[in-house]
């Protein structure tokens, strides 16, 4: 449930029902508006009971939350949340963020190849994998920290923001080192352990949703984050398994407006991962953003025949540039910015 404190409301009155919801055993979260400051009430389903606390000074109402997700609804905050990266850069703001690079870090030149061309063509984020997680145990497995040395090194030199992935809680420390945003993939998206080591760190995160999980699903796995206190999380809808075979996934761009309405959290749509067929990808990234993502996150590579992974769903960075021209066009059409 959440505590509404009243406009006029004194830090001291706040601090004070703080207080008392830490002394009932539950763990208060903190969410300050525009109008008005909300306390989240976290605890253990059925055990929730702080009613009286709306007697207490400064305190307006304490509402129930229906969702099973409580921090992460809208229940809780009303207002879309967004959240400033290391180089200002403000994730779920007018301007949409734009991610690239290639599936997988295979050496320092052809990295910084493509980081210069994103970059130049307007990405904000270098996205690479250094650990992947592979269906045969046999494929490239990343090159791992030598891998984010070079994320790092290179999004330095060209001036971008890391994102890469963190499969385990043994790599989370690690990852934080190199990386300014970590993102959780596909397959570990019900990582619980993961979700909760990824909230403690507080290290903004990328959520993509499961191949076959709901929305809800999706959602309560943000919850895990949110509820250790790691409130800089952008959730990525990356496609879903149907039993259409046309494509490498169904993207499922009823989401974003699914996802708006039940979240406060920033969506970012991944094309290359949703169609895995770079011929797609545009349509689908324009669509997304006329759609009213946050965030677009596209493949890049110089060689897509070579690639050691997912050079199917790569784009050239000359097509590259050509798509960021036209996203442009469809951002202002829409009121963003790219």
């Amino acid at each position: 449930m959440i505590i509404v404190m009243k406009k006029s409301a004194t830090p001291v009155q706040l601090e004070h029902v703080v207080q008392k919801v830490k002394d009932l055993g539950f763990t208060p979260n903190i969410s300050r508006g525009v109008e008005k400051t909300v306390i989240g009430v976290i605890g253990e389903e059925g055990k929730v009971r702080v009613e009286s606390l709306e007697t207490f000074p400064g305190v307006e109402s304490v509402v129930p939350i229906e969702k099973p997700y409580k921090l992460v609804s809208r229940e809780f905050k009303d207002e879309s949340s967004s959240f400033k990266m290391n180089d200002g850069t403000i994730v779920g703001g007018k301007k949409v963020v734009v991610m690239a690079g290639p599936c997988s870090v295979e050496n320092r030149d052809m990295l910084y190849l493509i980081a210069k061309e994103v970059k130049k063509s307007g990405a904000t984020f270098l996205r690479g994998g250094a650990f992947k997680p592979r269906t045969s145990p046999y494929a490239f497995q990343g090159l791992g920290e030598e891998g984010l040395k070079y994320l790092r090194e290179v999004a330095d030199e060209v001036g971008l923001q890391v994102v890469t992935e963190v499969m385990d809680t043994r790599q989370v420390e690690i990852v934080a080192k190199y990386a300014d945003m970590l993102q959780i993939g596909a397959r570990n998206m019900q990582n619980f352990d993961l979700l909760r080591e990824v909230g403690i760190s507080k290290k903004p995160t990328l959520l993509k949703r499961g191949l076959s999980s709901t929305v809800k699903e999706w959602l309560l796995s943000a919850e895990y984050i949110l509820s250790k206190g790691n409130f800089n999380v952008m959730l990525a809808e990356r496609g879903i398994r149907t039993f259409e075979t046309a494509t490498r996934n169904t993207l499922d761009l009823n989401a974003i407006p699914v996802v708006k309405s039940e979240t406060h959290l920033p969506i970012l749509v991944d094309p290359s991962h949703g169609t895995g067929r770079w011929d797609y990808v545009g349509p689908l990234a324009k669509a997304a953003l006329a759609g009213g993502a946050d965030g677009i996150m596209i493949e890049v590579h110089n060689n897509p025949v070579d690639a050691f992974s997912d050079g199917a769903q790569s784009l050239l960075p000359e097509k590259f540039a050509l798509l960021m021209a036209e996203l442009k066009k469809v951002a202002g059409a829409v009121g963003r910015e790219i």
